[in-house]
């Protein structure tokens, strides 16, 4: 048998996860390896669906936005579905995989995801499996790493739909409320924030006020400008200070979704300052459609770097960008924490300077 090495995607889909399986594949072959996807994240592996990555299947995948493997973020290999007599219970099939893998002959199983699959990546790693663990999240708030493929193309979007939303503002003298994905993190309102204009960005890591969201709105409407923009990051509190959550979904990993606070924002804005104001969410658009140039420089860079780890016997570890050098950390130490904007960081005080509120009195 063929040495092999495994790949699978986990958890939300991304802009550049296909090119992470094209510069996979190609290292591996190069080093006359096989390389092994598995379906639909854990699933495929629990599950026995996978295909092998040889040259004809990752052919034209560098620009391809999504995952040809599928992904999925509810099936837990340590907590996973299982339908008994027409109930559905839960049963650790951590056991039955790692079978798989050395039935298999797979040496090394290379895991793309974030913080949630790659905890899964961590304890597979305590139970002997040789994993290597590839970022993945547009939220960029996973904290070993200075910057996540996918980030860059989210902003993108996310800017793009700013620059539309200013026109119609302007045309009509409104209030334009944008929700942006993120997380817990407001990485995504922040850069878009900047590079779209907008006059109020709110995000998870500044204690927010109504009055303070208005304060500029009525600043921007004494100075003859009579439509501010208004940009929403989906982790923010209420003013009661709780999350504004959409609904709680059990079986999955993150089970707590967001989703409500753009909606919150404007409809404060409306009734606590008589302005009329209307609220776009982006949602999954900002995970959709074909990566910047950038995610694909910097996914190709994760793909190979991590195939070349396997290659050379490393594993337990996660690539990741630290500077402009691609280097690796602990999986332990890759799922430790969140990265969050800090409250001083450089680009709040940009944006400050030039005059955007973060809605604090």
């Amino acid at each position: 048998m063929a040495k092999r090495l495994g790949i699978l995607t986990g958890g939300g889909d991304c802009p550049g996860l296909n090119a992470v399986i094209r510069a996979a594949a190609k290292t591996a072959y190069r080093h006359h390896y096989e390389l092994i996807g598995f379906r639909d994240g854990y699933a495929g592996l629990v599950e026995g669906r996978y295909l092998q990555l040889d040259p004809p299947a990752i052919s034209g995948l560098l620009h391809r936005g999504g995952t040809i493997l599928g992904t999925n973020n509810r099936k837990d290999p340590f907590n996973y579905p299982v339908k008994e007599n027409g109930r559905l219970s839960y049963r650790d099939m951590s056991d039955w995989a790692m079978e798989r893998l050395q039935e298999m002959g797979i040496e090394v199983l290379l895991v793309v995801g974030g913080d949630g699959t790659l905890s899964g990546a961590r304890d597979f790693k305590h139970k002997g499996v040789r994993v290597i663990g590839i970022p993945k999240t547009i939220d960029n708030d996973l904290a070993a790493t200075d910057q996540t493929f996918g980030f860059d193309t989210a902003v993108r979007t996310a800017t793009d739909a700013l620059d539309k939303l200013h026109t119609t503002a302007e045309s009509h003298h409104r209030v334009m409320v944008l929700e942006l994905m993120g997380r817990y993190a407001g990485w995504i309102a922040l850069y878009s924030g900047l590079a779209g204009g907008a006059d109020v960005i709110l995000i998870p890591e500044i204690p927010w006020h109504i009055d303070g969201v208005l304060a500029k709105i009525r600043a921007r409407q004494a100075e003859g400008k009579p439509f501010s923009i208004v940009v929403v990051a989906e982790g923010i509190k209420s003013p009661q200070g709780e999350l504004v959550v959409k609904r709680v979904v059990e079986d999955s990993a993150e089970k707590v979704r967001l989703g409500g606070a753009g909606q919150m924002v404007g409809k404060l804005i409306e009734e606590r300052g008589g302005i009329e104001t209307r609220v776009t969410v982006l949602g999954h658009i900002q995970r959709g459609g074909s990566p910047s140039a950038y995610d694909r420089v910097l996914a190709t860079r994760f793909g190979q770097a991590a195939a070349e780890l396997a290659i050379q016997g490393i594993h337990g570890v996660m690539v990741c960008l630290q500077g402009s050098e691609i280097s690796h950390v602990p999986l332990e130490e890759a799922v430790s924490k969140l990265r969050t904007i800090p409250p001083d960081h450089q680009l709040i005080q940009t944006a400050r300077a030039i005059g955007i509120s973060f809605g604090e009195i």
